[in-house]
């Protein structure tokens, strides 16, 4: 890093609904500790089933309002073409040295679907490259702290789990704001149906936060993994037995 950040945290995800869906709980439990919080989305989503780039945006909106980050962008990358591209990393960049974030989000590089697999390594080596003055975007260059990757189908052995019992709720309402991807048990849909809007999948988003969640004796939770050891000046601060939760 190059100064001090803007923001706490940019969360960058493949499509509008990405970040809602695998961490909407960590971001608003952040922004509740008046963390600033970012969400881009790398694509518009224009590719979807359902809906359409403009009511997405529009959904992107709220939901980032639901869960209280500050701002929300989608960018121009073509949906179902993301590729670790110069052009891709460029725009990516210049994302990140406006922002200049401390964390970022972003998937994690093993996933089903290839936007979220090609997403995960062009925001990670754009990550890097940021910090290098040489590559010139008319901005200071700027490089996030820690790159901090979070779930999509398949799982993974966490690095940590973050309690969101507190706030899974509004992690749902952000996703209940995405009305023309999801189901809601208030509306109906004429728009064909797809693996996303049909009941089960925000049965299976629950069903998994249980799951990470019982691993911490807790209601909720959410999986994320960092690649580097994690610096801990004082281990006893991590079982502090105010932070401690017993697993019956």
């Amino acid at each position: 890093m190059f100064g001090s950040p803007d923001y706490d945290v940019c969360a960058f995800g493949a499509h509008p609904d990405d970040i809602e869906i695998a961490c909407g709980g960590t971001m608003a439990k952040l922004a509740a500790k008046n963390y600033k919080i970012a969400l881009l989305a790398l694509t518009q989503g224009e590719l979807g089933t359902r809906g359409s780039k403009d009511l997405r945006a529009q959904e992107f909106a709220t939901a980032t309002k639901i869960l209280g980050a500050r701002m929300n962008k989608s960018l121009d990358i073509p949906d179902g073409q993301i590729s670790n591209s110069q052009e891709n990393r460029h725009k990516i960049i210049e994302q990140i040295r406006a922002l200049r974030p401390r964390i970022v989000f972003v998937h994690h590089w093993q996933a089903r679907h290839p936007d979220h697999q090609h997403a995960s390594a062009v925001v990670k080596d754009a990550v890097f490259l940021a910090g290098l003055k040489n590559i010139d975007t008319g901005q200071a260059p700027w490089r996030p702290f820690k790159i901090i990757f979070y779930a999509n189908r398949f799982e993974f052995t966490p690095s940590f789990i973050v309690d969101i019992s507190s706030f899974f709720e509004k992690k749902m309402q952000a996703l209940y704001a995405y009305s023309s991807q999801f189901h809601h048990p208030q509306q109906k849909s004429i728009e064909l149906e797809t693996a996303i809007s049909h009941p089960s999948f925000l049965q299976n988003i629950e069903t998994r936060a249980q799951q990470y969640g019982a691993y911490l004796g807790v209601t909720y939770g959410e999986p994320f993994l960092v690649r580097e050891p994690l610096n801990i000046e004082d281990p006893l601060l991590l079982f502090d037995e105010r932070n401690w939760v017993a697993i019956p």
